[in-house]
């Protein structure tokens, strides 16, 4: 079987070694980032590193790529205090999709996609998305191995279907139709294989 080194991999051509070296984590989740800056603009962002880092506080994480070009995401963020994570579904990928590219545009307005305003909260959704969740901002922390930042945030409300949610308390992500992606092209449908019974020894 061939392997490959870190030699091997720092020779690969930059754009080759991006897709490969994000694919090896696996399947992630697919998740559009809604912000707002300070002057009213709305701002949409294709994210594939949200990560459950605990349920009481309900904390979320998601990892924002080194500010060398500017951050929109980032900076609405940390002006503002607030944001959404509104999950992609296999209606709306390829829109989603669209929302990664560098412009100093709309990218709701390129990609098609609606913004949403819901109870008056301070960012904008997503309409087309089935699972949203509205997030207060809580700290930004800096990894200074390569220069990206872990966005830390509170789940204040979810805006989803009440039949997405099992009797154990699973969200039923086939129902809602929300997909993953591999790499950074590669979308995934996601389907359950089973559901186990806590485990104990």
């Amino acid at each position: 079987m061939p392997t490959f080194s870190l030699h091997d991999i720092a020779q690969m051509p930059e754009r080759f070694r991006a897709n490969f070296i994000n694919a090896l984590s696996g399947v992630k989740s697919a998740n559009i980032i809604g912000s707002i800056s300070k002057s009213g603009n709305v701002n949409a962002a294709l994210f594939s590193s949200a990560f459950h880092l605990g349920a009481s506080p309900p904390l979320i994480g998601i990892v924002c790529r080194p500010n060398s070009v500017p951050r929109h995401t980032l900076e609405n963020i940390e002006s503002t205090g607030y944001y959404t994570i509104n999950h992609v579904n296999q209606s709306i990928y390829k829109q989603a999709h669209q929302t990664s590219a560098r412009t100093e545009e709309d990218e709701f307005q390129i990609s098609g996609l609606e913004p949403e305003f819901i109870d008056g909260f301070r960012a904008p959704f997503v309409s087309e998305s089935h699972i949203k969740l509205g997030i207060r901002y809580m700290r930004t922390i800096g990894v200074p191995e390569n220069h990206t930042h872990i966005i830390i945030g509170e789940i204040q409300f979810v805006s989803m279907s009440e039949n997405y949610v099992t009797d154990t308390g699973d969200v039923d992500l086939n129902a809602a139709g929300s997909i993953g992606v591999t790499g950074l092209y590669a979308y995934q449908d996601i389907s359950l294989i089973d559901r186990l019974p806590h485990a104990r020894a």
